[in-house]
């Protein structure tokens, strides 16, 4: 990667949820730009540069996806299957963070190539907890070819 912030594209249609992801991604001092939209359509529109999001200036490639299950427009799934079928964002980590454990979720979302799956704790200690650990691992850690 370059020396320029690695983006974050965080979709997330609960504004709570999105602001303890920020919050916590800002205190675990994990240099970043995450820019939030909230629903499936909006986050299309981002990776594919469409309306609002045409700018390439104003709305760079995100490095990595933060993409939430249940949203409105276009469910998260969606979202997922079509980012991953494209062969110019399919290299784009995209991990899901969400607030169901449920079992088909998860098959459905790593069948559509989800890079990992977050269940998002009740806890606010353990989801601050979770948003650290990820933080590092995917931001600091974590290599990537581009």
């Amino acid at each position: 990667m370059t020396g320029e912030p690695f983006l974050i594209l965080l979709v997330e249609d609960d504004p709570a949820h999105a602001e303890i992801v920020r919050r916590n991604l800002e205190d675990a001092r994990v240099a970043n730009r995450l820019v939030h939209v909230s629903d499936g359509q909006a986050a299309l529109d981002y990776l594919f540069r469409q309306g609002a999001y045409a700018d390439p200036e104003m709305f760079p490639r995100p490095g990595l996806v933060l993409l939430d299950l249940r949203l409105p427009k276009v469910d998260g799934l969606e979202v997922l299957r079509t980012t991953k079928a494209d062969p110019n964002l399919n290299n784009i980590p995209i991990v899901i963070l969400t607030t169901s454990a449920s079992e088909s979720d998860m098959a459905r979302a790593y069948e559509c190539q989800a890079n990992s799956y977050l269940v998002k704790p009740v806890d606010l200690a353990e989801f601050k907890a979770m948003m650290e650990a990820f933080g590092f691992y995917w931001l600091a850690w974590n290599q990537y070819p581009y």
